[in-house]
C-alpha cells in the first residue's frame, strides 16, 4: 500500500513503479547477471570458433564459400527452431543458448575477420616477408594489429545482437533477462516486462561503448582526419613490421 492508505504502484500495475524496483532488486541483479554471462561466453566462444575458420577460408579459397554459406545458412534458422534442435543434444541447459548464441554469431565474425585480413596492403605483406617474418609471426605481428578495426567492429555487432538474442533463450529458462520478460508478458506484469526491456537495452548500449572505446584504444591512427590518418596508419605499419 502507498504511504497515504491508498493502492502502491505494484497493486496498480504500473509501468513505471520504484517499488518493484525495491523488492525485486536481488531478482533483477540475478537476471542481468545471468544476461552478461552468457552474453559474455557465447561471444568469447564465438570468437574461438570464427578464427580458425576465417583463417581456413582464407588460404584455402575452395573452402571459402562452403564455409561463409553454412554461416549464413545457421544464421537464417529461427532462433526458437535453433534452441529446440539444440536441446536434445544438450538438454535443458545454458548450452543449448549458449551453443545456438555461438553458430548465430560465427556469419558475422567470420565475415569481418577474413575482410581485415584482405584489407592489410599486399606491399606491408611483402615488407614483412622480406624481413625474415614467418606465416605465423606475419599473422599475429602484422596482419592482425592492422585488422582490428574491421575484427572489433565485427566483435560489436555480433555482442550487440547476442545481448537481444539472449532474452529467446527464456523458452529453456536461460535467458536471463528474457525470462523476466516471458514471465512479466504471460502474467501482463508491466513493471517487470518495462524494467527488464530497459535493461536489455541498457546492457546492449554498454558493451557496444565499451567495445568502441576498446577499439579507439587499440586503434588509435582511426581517430585522425584522412592526412592524419595516413601518418598514423604508416607509423602503425611500420611499427608492426619494425
Amino acid at each position: 500500500m502507498a504511504q497515504g492508505g491508498g493502492p502502491g504502484c505494484l497493486e496498480r500495475n504500473d509501468w513505471i513503479c520504484g517499488e518493484y524496483l525495491r523488492t525485486r532488486s536481488q531478482e533483477l541483479l540475478d537476471a542481468t547477471l545471468q544476461h552478461v554471462g552468457i552474453t559474455v561466453v557465447s561471444v568469447l566462444l564465438g570468437l574461438l570458433v570464427a578464427f580458425p575458420l576465417a583463417l581456413l577460408a582464407r588460404h584455402r579459397r575452395g573452402v571459402a564459400g562452403p564455409v561463409l554459406g553454412l554461416t549464413t545458412v545457421l544464421y537464417t534458422v529461427p532462433s526458437l527452431a535453433m534452441f529446440a534442435l539444440l536441446t536434445p543434444v544438450f538438454g535443458v541447459s545454458p548450452s543449448v543458448v549458449v551453443t545456438g548464441l555461438v553458430l548465430y554469431s560465427l556469419t558475422i565474425l567470420v565475415r569481418n575477420i577474413l575482410a581485415g585480413l584482405d584489407g592489410v596492403p599486399a606491399e606491408v605483406r611483402e615488407a614483412a616477408r622480406g624481413m625474415g617474418y614467418g606465416p605465423a609471426r606475419l599473422l599475429f605481428e602484422v596482419e592482425l594489429p592492422l585488422a582490428l578495426p574491421a575484427l572489433v567492429a565485427g566483435v560489436r555487432i555480433a555482442t550487440v545482437s547476442t545481448v537481444a538474442m539472449t532474452t529467446i533463450g527464456s523458452v529453456v529458462g536461460y535467458g536471463g533477462l528474457g525470462n523476466l520478460i516471458a514471465s512479466g508478458m504471460e502474467g501482463f506484469f508491466k513493471a517487470e516486462v518495462l524494467t527488464a526491456s530497459v535493461l536489455c537495452v541498457v546492457l546492449a548500449l554498454v558493451a557496444d561503448l565499451l567495445l568502441l572505446g576498446l577499439q579507439r584504444l587499440l586503434t588509435p591512427w582511426t581517430r585522425a582526419g584522412s592526412g592524419g590518418r595516413r601518418v598514423r596508419r604508416g607509423a602503425a605499419v611500420a611499427k608492426a613490421v619494425g
